[in-house]
């Protein structure tokens, strides 16, 4: 059974860090790129939110014993699979795991107008991905 209480604790979480993000959603470019410790805050929020997401995805996974993810970005595709997410979270979401592993990894340099966009069009998607949860916890 899913456990509901850790589910509902970590949807919490996703909305602190949700209104810590938007603290910065207006920043410039310009200035974004200009200042270490704000890209330093954002990049690090952003990997945590998406990783909570994961970690909620992964227990439902686990709990409704569907197929086992080999990435993050495949995490979300087992939710789109068996329709707890659509098809366009579900793209939205696997690049959200793929830029995760961008900033966990340092694959490649972080392009701050990524990370702009991000907090300008994508945070309302982590609502989504909330409420699309909320709906089979019911």
């Amino acid at each position: 059974m899913v456990d509901k209480a850790l589910i509902l604790r970590k949807l919490s979480e996703i909305d602190q860090y949700i209104k810590q993000l938007e603290e910065f959603a207006n920043i410039s470019l310009e200035k974004y790129s200009n200042d270490w410790k704000t890209q330093r805050i954002v990049e690090r929020t952003l990997q945590i939110l998406i990783e909570t997401c994961t970690d909620i995805a992964n227990h439902i996974i686990s709990d409704k014993e569907y197929r086992v993810p080999k990435s993050y970005a495949e995490t979300f595709e087992v939710l789109y699979e068996n329709n707890i997410i659509s098809k366009e979270l579900f793209n939205i979401m696997s690049k959200m795991a793929r830029f995760r592993n961008i900033v966990v990894h340092h694959y490649d340099t972080i392009d701050a107008a990524i990370v702009i966009s991000i907090l300008r069009k994508n945070l309302k998607d982590f609502t989504i991905f909330q409420d699309a949860i909320i709906k089979i916890l019911k």
